[in-house]
């Protein structure tokens, strides 16, 4: 097969522009100190979930002035707790895990979105400045029933 000389410059040229990338990405990334987060991060036997603290007692606590910690398990079409009720103003630190699946963590209304995964403990915190009802929805599929997997954040 004869390849014409033209073609075989701007595969090179292509070739070389990506090979080009992927030495600045990577290199740009390890000067960077970018790595998996592992400060965060740790894992529970999803198994075990509900004799595991925190997730053996679920549910909302005060941890400050108007802050709260919610410590929350995702399971098959449902979260546990059902409803959170919180002050307007108050920051939330949502400490989420599952027992079964993957599940989604979405606040709608807000930038909170995560994924969950068994036995992984996901965080992330939101300040409800705003009063009214915030449904948490998951935006992952996880069975038949997903289109009833919610729970509400009440904040008056």
């Amino acid at each position: 097969m004869h390849v014409h000389r033209l073609e075989k410059i701007w595969l090179s040229i292509g070739i070389s522009m990506l090979a080009l990338f992927l030495v600045v990405i990577g290199a740009t990334a390890f000067g960077m100190g970018m790595s998996p987060p592992s400060e965060h991060h740790h894992t529970i036997d999803p198994t075990q979930v509900t004799s595991t603290a925190p997730f053996d007692n679920p549910g909302l606590k005060q941890t400050g002035d108007n802050r709260y910690e919610a410590v929350m398990i995702a399971y098959a079409f449902g979260y546990e707790p059902q409803t959170l009720e919180v002050p307007v103003g108050a920051t939330i630190d949502f400490t989420v895990t599952s027992s079964d699946v993957v599940h989604g963590f979405e606040i709608v209304g807000t930038n909170v979105n995560m994924m969950i995964e068994p036995g992984e403990v996901s965080h992330i915190s939101h300040k409800f400045d705003k009063p009214g009802e915030y449904l948490v929805l998951c935006n992952e599929y996880c069975g038949t029933g997903h289109e009833y997997m919610k729970t509400t954040i009440v904040v008056k």
